[in-house]
């Protein structure tokens, strides 16, 4: 039997789809519909708790040329830049490095202190609050902070929900590490919010 070169692509093409589909159903992977539509798409917990987000920027956070994380924000029409604050919005970290909690808490209250003062008794307490809600995370982990001004955060590892924090001050200023004209990565903040005013 001969074999034509188109129908040994043909052939070759198709068992690379059964082969995707095998490894994805042993794995037990399912894609959700608005991820195969619409990569920007936020996960269904943003979704439902911000019904009108969208996908605002994204960047890449590097330290000496190694790759730390990929963040995303998706915010809402009203979201303003210069005013943060006052908006409810996503923020998606998806790591390409291995971290502690406790030394992600402790970077998180090293950033928060570079924008002003703070406390050594709120920064302590801040600190402990953070560190008992980040967990450690591995490469390809995905953490998805929620912020709701005026309430607080909640935490996200993929679609499970870690914890909250129900002080609104400690949830601003966390976000601020990425948001605020004062970060300390200013290229990052100006790729998150791309689409806006900074």
């Amino acid at each position: 039997m001969t074999y034509s070169a188109s129908s040994s692509l043909n052939r070759l093409a198709r068992a690379g789809v059964l082969a995707v589909a095998v490894v994805m159903v042993v794995a037990g992977a399912a894609i959700p519909a608005a991820a195969v539509d619409d990569p920007a798409a936020p996960p269904s917990f943003v979704q439902q708790a911000l019904p009108a987000a969208a996908l605002l920027g994204q960047g890449q956070m590097r330290f000496l040329g190694l790759r730390i994380y990929d963040a995303r924000l998706w915010v809402g029409p009203q979201f303003k830049a210069a005013d943060f604050g006052v908006h409810p919005l996503a923020l998606e970290l998806k790591y390409h490095r291995a971290f502690k909690g406790t030394a992600i808490a402790q970077r998180s209250i090293d950033e928060i202190r570079r924008q002003g003062e703070l406390a050594p008794a709120l920064a302590q307490r801040w600190q402990k609050a953070l560190a008992a809600l980040l967990p450690d995370v591995q490469p390809g982990d995905r953490l998805t902070g929620l912020y709701q001004p005026g309430q607080g955060m909640q935490l996200w590892r993929g679609e499970l929900l870690l914890g909250s924090i129900d002080d609104a001050e400690l949830a601003r200023s966390f976000f601020a590490i990425w948001l605020s004209p004062r970060t300390s990565e200013p290229s990052l903040r100006s790729a998150l919010l791309a689409l806006r005013s900074v």
